[in-house]
């Protein structure tokens, strides 16, 4: 199936919507600009004490009744948009369609395997928070719109290194010496992480810092990786090479988004980005208005052959005004095994948020184990064999907190693999959490690659900057347990299933990644892993 890149069926209703947003927007950029200047991140007020800055009240005050007042004026033209804009949502594909040639090369690790006998396929998920400026700043995050350009240019960067592994067998180091061990130049770190808020005409086009050519390989000491049944796992400073399909949440600014796809769309050539519904969902009713898509977002190197999204019903609060749901993917590999072409089903979803609500997070898993295994059902063909079956995002609940101890024994571990989990309430010793505490993203150990990288590999430290279990209420949280180590909030999630893959294939982990590169970008630690797929020699 060839998707058309407008999520309107024709021009006319295109148009349409976009002089209804055109007329929306200038309303909606005064009210984000408006609570923009009111709210500052920890980093502004730091920089604003070293700098000795006096005059930021008379800012918030006399720019605050300057936007109060642009937002009343134009609020009129808003209501006539939303006319316009509001009806036409009913007929919309809940997804925008971008596509690109390739024209950023990547190291294709699959070029061998008819002699091999394997095929490999690396992933990637994270959650960038990536909303409206005034809204973000909420969670400690500023400057939307450059930490998206930042994150495009951040993933493009890493993930087309070169695939480098090298074993050293030396009395002075041991193990395995990879790209976050410097081998590889990283960007030279600035006061925001990535992006540098004491530039005043800064442009949200902005380029990476050059590299440090200069680095060597001891000025790190950073721990090998450690191995669980023969996978290596890795904290690295940067994204890990030769990623086939970057799955993301919380990309809701729609502004953003396009600008992840058009930084992506160069390297990975099939985007699906704004992707959710909007206004009364479902269509023609009152129950629950939608002021934010989903927040999904999907890049593959992969041909998108269909693709579907469903919203949750179930919403309650704040996270309600979201269209949250289930983004389900099929992707044609390009590769063919006797008379059958590959296929892979990649399933991305971000879970209810507010804590306590475990039922609604349950019954949202009861529902996308349904529709997931609902769109494969239709989707397959017996001319197809399908090579990987991948479920991941923001589920919201952890492994090792009592309160969400219901979705910890939901069945979808038992469908799916979760390379992380020892059990129901139980990780593995190497897990680390992935949900970093808001008011200390910009501390010293947060703001960099490298500095984030050795506070995740140090138990004593990620204590103070991962965000602890959540226990019961009016129960005492003991934690951890004697003898086991300190984990915190690993609430993103990468798993696969090999039950539906097909009977002549064998899937295996093959590496397991921990991601600083977007230290002081967003509130998650990103995920990646590789998954090596055997193929039997036998003919199909």
């Amino acid at each position: 199936m060839s998707l058309r890149a407008s999520p309107f069926p024709n021009f006319f209703l295109e148009g349409l919507h976009a002089v209804g947003w055109g007329l929306i927007f200038p309303c909606f950029w005064f009210l984000d600009r408006l609570l923009s200047i009111c709210i500052s991140t920890s980093l502004e007020r730091m920089w604003r004490r070293e700098m000795e800055c006096y005059l930021h009240p008379l800012q918030v005050f006399f720019g605050s009744i300057l936007f109060f007042i642009l937002f009343v004026l134009f609020t009129p033209f808003a209501l006539i948009g939303f006319v316009l804009w509001a009806p036409l949502q009913a007929v919309r594909r809940p997804f925008a369609y971008h596509y690109q040639e390739q024209s950023i090369p990547m190291e294709d690790r699959n070029a061998r395997w008819e002699e091999t006998g394997k095929v490999s396929f690396g992933f990637l998920t994270g959650n960038l928070c990536l909303l409206p400026d005034g809204v973000a700043r909420f969670n400690n995050l500023g400057h939307t719109q450059k930490r998206a350009a930042y994150v495009g240019k951040s993933i493009v960067q890493g993930v087309t290194r070169p695939h480098i592994r090298i074993f050293v067998d030396s009395p002075s180091s041991c193990g395995t010496v990879t790209p976050s061990s410097s081998l590889i130049p990283q960007p030279a770190p600035s006061s925001y992480g990535s992006v540098d808020v004491s530039a005043p005409n800064q442009t949200e086009d902005v380029d990476l810092p050059k590299p440090n050519c200069n680095q060597n390989s001891n000025q790190h000491n950073h721990p090998p990786r450690t191995r669980d049944a023969d996978v290596p796992m890795e904290v690295s400073a940067l994204f890990p090479s030769s990623v086939d399909v970057v799955c993301l949440q919380e990309v809701f600014d729609k502004r953003a988004a396009l600008k992840l796809a058009r930084a992506l769309g160069p390297l990975y050539g099939h985007v699906l980005y704004d992707v959710g519904a909007y206004a009364c969902h479902p269509a023609g009713t009152c129950s629950s208005f939608k002021f934010f898509n989903s927040g999904l977002f999907l890049a593959s190197r992969y041909p998108v052959m269909e693709a579907e999204y469903r919203c949750f019903p179930n919403g309650r609060g704040e996270d309600a005004l979201a269209a949250k749901g289930l983004l389900t993917v099929k992707v044609e590999i390009g590769l063919r095994k006797d008379e059958k072409k590959m296929v892979g089903y990649i399933n991305c979803t971000h879970l209810h948020a507010p804590e306590g609500d475990g039922e609604i997070r349950f019954e949202q898993l009861n529902m996308l184990t349904k529709w997931i295994n609902e769109f494969q059902a239709v989707t397959r063909r017996e001319d197809e064999m399908v090579m990987f079956d991948v479920l991941c995002g923001d589920f919201n609940f952890d492994n090792c907190s009592p309160d969400d101890r219901l979705e910890q024994s939901h069945s979808v571990f038992e469908d799916y693999t979760d390379p992380c989990r020892a059990g129901a309430g139980r990780e593995k010793p190497w897990v680390i959490g992935t949900l970093l505490e808001q008011p200390t993203l910009y501390d010293e150990n947060m703001r960099t690659p490298d500095n984030l990288q050795r506070t995740l590999e140090t138990e004593e430290l990620r204590k103070d900057y991962i965000s602890p279990p959540v226990a019961i209420e009016g129960v005492p949280l003991v934690y951890p347990e004697p003898d086991q180590p300190w984990v915190g909030r690993r609430i993103d999630y990468l798993l696969y299933r090999e039950s539906s893959v097909s009977s002549h294939c064998k899937t295996e982990l093959e590496e397991f990644t921990y991601v600083t590169q977007l230290a002081g970008l967003t509130d998650h630690i990103p995920l990646g892993f590789r998954l090596s797929v055997s193929l039997d020699s036998q003919p199909m």
